[in-house]
């Protein structure tokens, strides 16, 4: 389980947006997304660098 700390999500476009990016590069990738908390939870096969770099490339900021 990936957990990364994301600013900038604010509605549902966003978490299709990040949805989508994940599941692109795994389209077995559970994903979580709680907009309050502003946390992306994935469980995916992807190195954690790769998701943070996808959701990253969907405009938002991903914190170290």
């Amino acid at each position: 389980m990936i957990e990364l700390k994301v600013a900038g999500m604010t509605c549902q476009h966003c978490v299709r947006a990040v949805t989508q990016a994940i599941q692109g590069e795994d389209p077995q990738a559970a994903v979580q997304v709680d907009l309050v908390a502003g946390i992306v939870r994935a469980e995916t096969r992807l190195p954690r660098e790769k998701v943070a770099a996808l959701v990253a490339e969907e405009g938002y900021q991903v914190a170290a």
